[in-house]
């Protein structure tokens, strides 16, 4: 597999070096040279699949020679000990992607990102540190995906303040090779941190450096898979195909896209934002404008400057046109996102996180304004996360207790642990030198 840089500076690379870097040194984004279709036997035979079966064949696909099949066969029976059901609310189908380990969608990428960076570095003598920047969900996933994994030290940047309870406990009570750095500041300064230690030339000479953001294609790749696997659960594949994917860094929505020129019949992609409307408002005026990143009930979408945005104009050629043909975007308030839970538990007696409820928004949204009849299309909303990690926003909106699920009692009830930091970049880079 051959990936090039999204600023066409840096020299090509094959997935191993894509995936241990992480970012190429001109700052762009690593993305496959081509995706080519499926062969249609997949498609025949994906009814018959398991989760893991289907994955393995779309992993081979992209990834080909560069892990023999046998390893990679073992490492998506690693990742995968859980599902992703389709289930219906109300009128639309809401694939529940908050069965592993953290309860959130970012399971999925990151469970396989460690499994595959792992491999890589068999034999390895040299210890990889991954520094990763979370608004919430990205942090809990990886922390668990690399937990105890060999040759890899783990550093979480998150935003003092801004992420829920449940979130901070995941990824800071874990302890061994996973450290939590608490910045004074939003997500956005903990994602410029994370890009300056990439770009800065002492810190890549001591250190060898990587990510377990979305903007590691390792984490892409392992997303496609769960929208293959909605389609497979889908009783009448004839009818048109939407998803609405709740959006932050717009990883998963890129994802969505390899999936799609794989094959998989989309009509359209739907992104949802929260208030932090940066991409909306390019769909409208052709216009990127990154903005300082505002606090909101869905703070996983806290995100003022996509990184996958870059990525999504590459597959684009940058051509406005060609993003509105294939994808609609909507943004709401928390207003509309509370009202829009409170709703579906009264009527549904379905708890929806506030990121899927800002997606379950958009799909509304984009079938209204037009005119489909929600019986008469496949509907796919991504629900990102289990309700109880909001359960502080949540609770008060539905007038009840969302339960617990057993497996996170014992993270609830650990130490936090975790290293308060400003969000200058040399004390960060002191740190890292000195830890």
């Amino acid at each position: 597999m051959q990936l090039y840089s999204t600023k066409h500076i840096s020299p090509d690379v094959d997935l191993k070096e894509a995936v241990l870097k992480g970012l190429p040194a001109d700052n762009g984004l690593y993305m496959p040279y081509s995706i080519a279709p499926l062969p249609q036997k997949f498609w025949d035979n994906l009814d018959n699949y398991t989760y893991t079966e289907m994955a393995f064949h779309i992993a081979q696909h992209l990834i080909g020679a560069d892990v023999p099949a046998a390893e990679l066969n073992k490492i998506i029976q690693s990742a995968y000990d859980f599902d992703a059901p389709l289930v219906e609310v109300g009128d639309y189908n809401v694939l529940e992607l908050f069965d592993g380990p953290t309860l959130a969608f970012k399971d999925f990428g990151a469970r396989f990102m460690g499994q595959l960076m792992g491999y890589f570095l068999r034999n390895n003598d040299k210890e990889v540190n991954i520094l990763v920047a979370t608004s919430g969900d990205t942090g809990s996933a990886v922390a668990h995906g690399f937990y105890n994994v060999d040759g890899i030290k783990v550093t979480i940047l998150y935003p003092k303040g801004k992420v829920s309870d449940i979130q901070e406990k995941q990824f800071t009570t874990l302890g061994a090779n996973i450290t939590a750095l608490e910045i004074d500041g939003t997500f956005d300064d903990c994602q410029a941190l994370v890009k300056q230690a990439f770009l800065d030339k002492e810190l890549n000479e001591r250190l060898t450096l990587s990510s377990a953001n979305s903007i590691n294609i390792a984490r892409l790749i392992p997303q496609s898979f769960y929208y293959i696997y909605a389609y497979k659960q889908l009783e009448d594949k004839s009818l048109p195909l939407y998803f609405s994917v709740p959006s932050g860094n717009f990883g998963n929505i890129t994802a969505g896209l390899f999936a799609k020129i794989m094959g998989l019949p989309i009509t359209k992609m739907i992104a949802s934002t929260n208030a932090n409307d940066v991409f909306t408002q390019y769909h409208h005026s052709g216009n990127f404008e990154p903005k300082k990143s505002v606090q909101t009930i869905s703070n996983a979408m806290d995100v003022g400057n996509p990184s996958n945005f870059a990525r999504m104009m590459d597959l684009y050629k940058n051509d406005l046109a060609n993003v509105q043909a294939e994808i609609a975007a909507y943004s709401f308030n928390d207003t509309q996102t509370a009202d829009c839970i409170k709703k579906v538990y009264e009527q549904y007696n379905y708890v929806l996180c506030p990121h899927t409820a800002v997606g379950y928004l958009g799909m509304e949204a984009f079938v209204y304004e037009n005119d489909l009849n929600p019986l008469y299309i496949n509907s796919v909303i991504l629900s990102t996360a289990h309700p109880v990690k909001f359960g502080e926003v949540v609770e008060p909106i539905i007038g009840n207790a969302v339960e617990i699920p057993e497996r996170l009692q014992s993270i609830i009830n650990g130490k936090k642990q975790s290293i308060p930091m400003s969000a200058d970049f040399e004390s960060f880079k002191t740190w890292l030198l000195t830890k």
